[in-house]
């Protein structure tokens, strides 16, 4: 039987004190980025360390999207990525916004100083040499984790509630490359050159493309986790 949480509401406070309470140092938190246009992502804190969205995602809709887009999917699929991209995937229902927050800090963990000791700091080292489904595995296993995470369900706005089609992926800049982290795909998406200075607009580029493919739907939350 699948293991299933509640899913974390997409909030910066929510978020924050989630991460903060296991190590993150509260130099560093998750925004809301307001728009996708080069005014809005201006007033965005530097610097982005990761991007995350939040769609109502339909896998079936994005692969018949079009015939291109299938064909540009399955190249970036099969390229390699850079053993440097901290990447897990997603057993558990509805751990989307964990897993998101687990991808934004394991690959900008270089930038932020994670208190010794704590969880984050703990759970990355025990981690490090996991392959993808080995690091799911030990997911499901985490109960500090798992508490945590209900935790922070219970401190949002709204009434938590399975059944949802909200999914939250991450973009980061790992070794030259933008990429798309999404614990439901097999591996990494490479989208291209990237940098540590562009990784915000280049994720906005992504970004509006995936949100064309839900013109009818206003449920999308874009966040950006900055250094301060």
């Amino acid at each position: 039987m699948v293991k299933r949480w509640l899913p974390l509401e997409a909030n910066p406070d929510v978020m924050n004190q989630f991460m903060w309470g296991l190590g993150v140092p509260e130099d560093v938190g998750f925004c809301d980025v307001y728009g996708l246009d080069s005014e809005m992502l201006a007033m965005v804190p530097q610097p982005v360390l990761a991007v995350t969205l939040l769609y109502p995602q339909d896998r079936i809709k994005e692969s018949q999207s079009s015939t291109a887009s299938v064909d540009t999917k399955a190249k970036k699929m099969k390229q390699e990525p850079s053993k440097k991209v901290y990447f897990t995937r997603q057993t558990i229902g509805n751990a989307c916004g964990t897993v998101g927050i687990i991808h934004a800090l394991g690959n900008a963990a270089s930038k932020i100083k994670l208190g010794e000791g704590s969880y984050f700091d703990r759970f990355y080292k025990r981690t490090a040499d996991m392959d993808p489904v080995q690091r799911a595995a030990f997911l499901e296993e985490d109960q500090e984790m798992e508490d945590a995470h209900s935790v922070a369900v219970s401190a949002g706005d709204t009434e938590a509630r399975d059944g949802v089609i909200e999914h939250y992926i991450c973009f980061s800049c790992v070794d030259g490359e933008l990429y798309e982290l999404d614990g439901g795909n097999s591996r990494p998406i490479s989208h291209g050159p990237s940098s540590p200075d562009t990784l915000l607009q280049d994720a906005a580029k992504v970004i509006k493309g995936r949100l064309a493919l839900y013109s009818e739907s206003n449920n999308f939350n874009v966040m950006a986790l900055s250094g301060r």
